[in-house]
């Protein structure tokens, strides 16, 4: 799944990564020896709570092959993408690391990742979603990790004060119809307890939002634009096509609940990169929240109120929602390639995917463990993570797998910054980033 704060890659790769292919040399991790000579492995992560778990996982992979050592190395990630490029273009890069789907095509194109079809790995008892984004030219170079989806958190105490309840199925449309737009009017008040299709309201006096829409693309307009009916690229590795008709309708609306419905805040506070959202959510500044069930571990510690899970609105063509998964992928020019190829066998493995479902740090790639997370979250923290697990069996779609998406992603939050601030028209902002992104792809 994604980093676990919402976070905004860095886009200083493209030129880097073009003379990666270039560079000699394998990895700088573990002592090479003979046959038969223990081997250190460099494992890179960016999560520092699912270090602990990977830390088990490691001492598992280590009784099963004791020949093999493994050095776990953490990089937060606003480094971790700028520490990966500059090594993988020096020949030293960590021989088995965590890729996510908007860098692979990145890093697969310029042949810094592994072919790890040799493994032979069943992948139809994996999520399909993560299978796909790791999959090039018909082969797999990245062994699904997990996966995360977007839903909706939500404040319970508010919605107690406000007298509603969360129900079973909330809906909108780009007209404002729908018992979504309903439900955050009841939950946005202003200092003088009028909400926003009451007389005298009051939008820059607020004391509670009922929902955050911004731009954020995982969690925001991309799923608006599916529920909507239109479409991100045409196909893998191919254009984007997201200004046609349905797409801007979706746009539009995400612009509409901040600056014509009054239930949003306005994106002077939300526009990255300054992350205002997180912390207004476990402030109890707004109601609803969509976000990667990833930020679980670090939102409900920081709330001071239970927080309840629902599934994402549906739009005119039904529910759309993100799923993002990372994959463990092997550097091509590992000095251990054998060894590196061993231990993402054993992290694909149900034992290792247990380990971390079972600890509710991930939904493991491996379907059938999936309850275990939900049972951890249940059991330890008694949050129903459920419409998750719920929303992923149904209608799902990846990020971009398109070359070039780590420096166009700069250009797109700034369009898309200037959208939600009323400068821009959601067409002219989509023809804008449509043809940017296009011009981008490699």
């Amino acid at each position: 799944m994604t980093s676990p704060r919402i976070r905004w890659a860095g886009a200083a790769f493209g030129a880097l990564l073009l003379s990666a292919t270039a560079a000699c040399g394998g990895s700088g991790s573990g002592t090479s020896g003979g046959s038969g000579e223990k081997v250190t492995l460099t494992y890179r992560l960016w999560d520092d709570q699912q270090k602990v778990g990977f830390e088990k996982v490691a001492a598992a992979f280590q009784k099963s092959h004791p020949n093999i050592g493994v050095t776990i190395e953490l990089l937060p990630y606003d480094q971790y993408w700028t520490k990966m490029t500059a090594d993988a273009v020096a020949g030293t890069a960590p021989d088995v690391f965590w890729m996510t789907a908007s860098q692979f095509p990145e890093f697969v194109t310029k042949g810094i990742l592994a072919d790890l079809s040799p493994l032979k790995l069943d992948t139809s008892i994996y999520n399909k979603n993560v299978v796909d984004s790791y999959t090039y030219q018909g082969k797999l170079y990245g062994v699904p990790k997990d996966w995360g989806i977007v839903g909706l958190l939500y404040n319970k105490d508010a919605f107690k004060k406000a007298g509603v309840e969360m129900p079973d199925k909330l809906n909108w449309a780009p007209d404002g119809s729908g018992t979504f737009l309903e439900l955050a009017r009841k939950l946005t008040v202003d200092a003088a307890g009028k909400h926003p299709d009451e007389s005298g309201f009051d939008a820059g006096k607020v004391k509670q939002w009922g929902f955050a829409s911004w731009n954020h693309y995982q969690t925001q307009w991309m799923n608006w634009i599916n529920s909507n009916g239109g479409k991100l690229i045409d196909k893998p590795f191919g254009q984007y096509v997201f200004n046609d008709d349905a797409s801007v309708q979706a746009l539009q609306w995400g612009v509409d609940l901040v600056n014509k419905y009054h239930v949003s805040p306005p994106a002077t506070q939300t526009n990255p990169p300054t992350g205002k959202v997180t912390p207004m959510f476990e402030r109890g500044e707004v109601a609803m929240f969509p976000a990667n069930n990833a930020l679980l571990p670090f939102v409900t510690p920081e709330s001071n109120f239970e927080i309840g899970v629902a599934a994402m609105p549906e739009g005119p063509a039904g529910r759309s929602v993100n799923i993002n998964g990372l994959s463990e992928a092997v550097y091509s020019k590992s000095k251990h390639p054998k060894e590196a190829q061993e231990l993402a066998a054993f992290l694909a493995s149900p034992e290792a995917q247990k380990i971390m479902g079972d600890a509710g740090y991930v939904f493991p790639a491996i379907s059938s463990l999936d309850q275990g997370y939900v049972d951890y979250w249940k059991n330890t923290k008694k949050l129903d993570v459920s419409p998750f697990l719920e929303e992923a069996q149904g209608q799902t779609y990846n990020l971009p797998v398109v070359t070039g998406f780590t420096g166009f992603e700069p250009k797109m939050n700034q369009i898309f910054n200037d959208m939600y601030l009323g400068k821009v028209t959601p067409k002219a902002a989509a023809d804008q980033a449509v043809q940017e992104g296009n011009a981008s792809i490699k």
